[in-house]
Formats: C-alpha cells, sequence, structure tokens
C-alpha cells in the first residue's frame, strides 16, 4: 500500500494522502493493524516520516503519532481530480493530533473541491466534539470504522456530523452487524482480515450485511474475504462483486 499522495491498493479509493502518521490501538479491529506492521518497516528502511516510536503497549517503531507539515498542502498542486483517503496511516482524530492541524487540514480539503475526500475515524466522539468547528464541503466524506455490534456507538456520534457522505467502514469485520442502524448512512464497506493469524469471517455476516443495504437503499461495497494476504479469498459475495458507491443524489440526502 502506498503510504504518501501516491496510487492506492485499496479498491474503494485511487491515493492516499498523511499529513499526520502514526496511531494507538483502541478496539479489536486494531489487533492486527497493517499501519502499524509497515510502519516498523518504514522505519527500518530509514523513511523520515516514521522515526518517531509508540508507545509499545498500544502503539510500535514508527508509529509515533506525528503530524507533517511539509504533506500538508500536497493536494494544492494536484491537477487532475482524484479519491483520496486521508490518513491511511493514522487516524487524523487522535488525541494527539492537534485540533489547529485538523482544521487546516479540513481547510486545504475546502480548498481543492476537485477531489473527493474520505475520512475514516474510529474517535467518533472526538470527530462530533470537533464537527462544529470544521468546514463541511460536499466533497468531504466522513466515516467511521465498525468491527462489530461492541462499537455501533460510533455510527451514532457519526450521525450527528454535517457531512455530505457518512460511510462506515466494517472492515475487518469480526462479528454480526444484525440489527445496525443505517438511518443516516450513505456507504458502508465491508472487508474481512487478512494478514498473519486473519480472524475468519463468518460469509453470514457479510450477506446479511448487504441484504440490510439493499432493503436501505444503501451502496455496499464488499472488499475483500481476507486471509494470508488481502487477496487470498477473493472479493466475489455470492458470486458477484459488489462495488457500489455514493452517488450525487445520496450526497445531497444525506445530510437530514
Amino acid at each position: 500500500m502506498t503510504v504518501m499522495s501516491g496510487r492506492s491498493r485499496i479498491e474503494w479509493t485511487e491515493v492516499t494522502w498523511n499529513p499526520s502518521t502514526g496511531c494507538d490501538r483502541v478496539s479489536a479491529g486494531c489487533d492486527h493493524c497493517y499501519a502499524l506492521t509497515l510502519a516498523r518497516r518504514l522505519k527500518g528502511m530509514g523513511s523520515a516520516k516514521y522515526q518517531n516510536d509508540g508507545d509499545p503497549r498500544t502503539s510500535g517503531p514508527g508509529f509515533g503519532v506525528t503530524v507533517h507539515e511539509e504533506t500538508l498542502t500536497a493536494p494544492l498542486r494536484w491537477r487532475d481530480p482524484r479519491v483520496v483517503f486521508v490518513n491511511s496511516m493514522s487516524d487524523l482524530f487522535h488525541a494527539r493530533v492537534p485540533t489547529e492541524f485538523v482544521t487546516r487540514v479540513f481547510e486545504v480539503m475546502a480548498a481543492t473541491p476537485q477531489h473527493t475526500y474520505q475520512v475514516l475515524t474510529k474517535r467518533a466522539m472526538r470527530l462530533r466534539r470537533l464537527a462544529s468547528l470544521l468546514q463541511w464541503p460536499e466533497n468531504v466524506w466522513m466515516g467511521v470504522s465498525v468491527e462489530n455490534l461492541g462499537v455501533a456507538h460510533r455510527v451514532d456520534e457519526l450521525r450527528q456530523v454535517p457531512a455530505a457522505v457518512r460511510f462506515l467502514s466494517c472492515e475487518p469485520l469480526l462479528g454480526p452487524l444484525d440489527g445496525l442502524d443505517l438511518d443516516g448512512i450513505s456507504w458502508v464497506i465491508v472487508g474481512g482480515e487478512s494478514g498473519p493469524g486473519a480472524r475468519p469471517m463468518d460469509p453470514a455476516w457479510p450477506a446479511r450485511l448487504r441484504d440490510m443495504c439493499r432493503a436501505a437503499g444503501v451502496p455496499f461495497f464488499f472488499k475483500q474475504w481476507g486471509g494470508p494476504t488481502p487477496k487470498a479469498g477473493g472479493r466475489l459475495l455470492d458470486g458477484r462483486t459488489w462495488d457500489e458507491m455514493p452517488s450525487r443524489e445520496i450526497h445531497s440526502s444525506a445530510r437530514r
């Protein structure tokens, strides 16, 4: 996976932009964090952005939370429109990312309406608390990670944010999400865990979530089954791929 303004291997985006790097594990979905492993490798390679170590109890080598002023303005120089995943190697709403820096990231996104930005967090409470301080242009999609029903409260926090598109990343999906309230949600991404020790995903879990999305009229994107590698299990669910994305019509109605 690319880690800085480069082409991404993530199926639902085009490029990644990391104005901050580093994070700490906060829930079960973080147990096998790919970014933590990658940061350790990048530190060993001498990458300047990954030289700060995090707390070994919750983070690791090269994965200490760090903001990067030199990366902040990168999107201002991109000419062609892009779909941009913000902070694939961090969480923008981590407590150690200064509020002033979060505000500046949103100002850059607002100043570049030709791009579509996808921001994803597990810190839904801080997201909700900062929401009134931030600009929310149509090109900023805001999402939360929901790996099981134990963190479904993140969806309630997200519903209070005035983003044009609110989305859920249910990856890795670690349990059924039956009964999850999709009101005010514009998109759902689902995927199984990958890498050494990957926890298996019951085939019924994504299938039922897909059916919930179809009933609610919410676009559904099935990223992968997971396994030893991201591609090991393929992407077919009930014999087909599911690559649905939010539409312009959803953008205008999601704020309700």
